[in-house]
């Protein structure tokens, strides 16, 4: 079982998920981190006092953050580390919940997958769904899948608090449009040409 697991999330949600995953195995260590130089500090640092280099297991989790791991961090820690994801497999990239409002998709969720250099491409090893209530704006369609996250990870923490095995992967695909910031921004101008529907559409979907 790792030794060590590198959790890159926010101030709030580090505490909480870490005692996730002590509660499954006591004898794990957790570094919460929420900056890139955190991340670079604590992957890259040598295995504490009494545990030899070589057996030593440091995996490394993200979860929910804006971060983005580069290769080298990637291959200095056990592989693969996991990204948990506030979006279904659908909607990789940026504004997931904007765009889905703005799609007129039905259902929403979230994924977990293996973290590779590109973003948003590893193997998926986790989704829930569940449905988009009618007329929802972005921002509550946010929250709903902020909660389901969190359901995500209980769900998957005892494979990674206490294996060494890869989690396996499920039948799920990633959408062929990765959006991304400049796709956000585009999206929440409004112009005189735009129709009363287009505008309060993208009111509720972009803000």
């Amino acid at each position: 079982m790792p030794n060590e697991i590198v959790l890159l999330t926010g101030g709030v949600e580090g505490p909480h998920l870490a005692n996730v995953l002590v509660e499954l195995n006591p004898r794990l260590f957790v570094a919460c981190v929420e900056t890139l130089d955190q991340l670079r500090d604590a992957c890259l640092s040598p295995a504490p006092d009494g545990h030899p280099e070589a057996g030593f297991q440091r995996r490394l989790i993200a979860y929910c953050t804006d971060v983005i791991v580069p290769p080298e961090i990637l291959g200095c820690v056990a592989s693969p580390a996991y990204n948990f994801h506030p979006g279904p497999p659908a909607y990789p990239g940026t504004g997931v919940a904007n765009f889905a409002i703005y799609d007129g998709a039905r259902t929403f969720g979230v994924c977990a997958h293996e973290m590779e250099a590109s973003v948003d491409s590893g193997t998926i090893v986790g989704v829930d769904e569940f449905d988009i209530p009618e007329n929802i704006r972005f921002m509550d369609l946010e929250l709903l899948a902020y909660k389901q996250l969190f359901v995500l990870f209980v769900r998957l923490a005892p494979d990674l608090a206490c294996s060494d095995q890869p989690l396996a992967g499920i039948d799920a695909e990633w959408g062929s449009r990765k959006t991304t910031k400049a796709d956000l921004q585009r999206m929440q101008t409004v112009t005189a040409e735009m129709s009363e529907d287009e505008i309060r559409l993208r009111w509720r979907a972009f803000g």
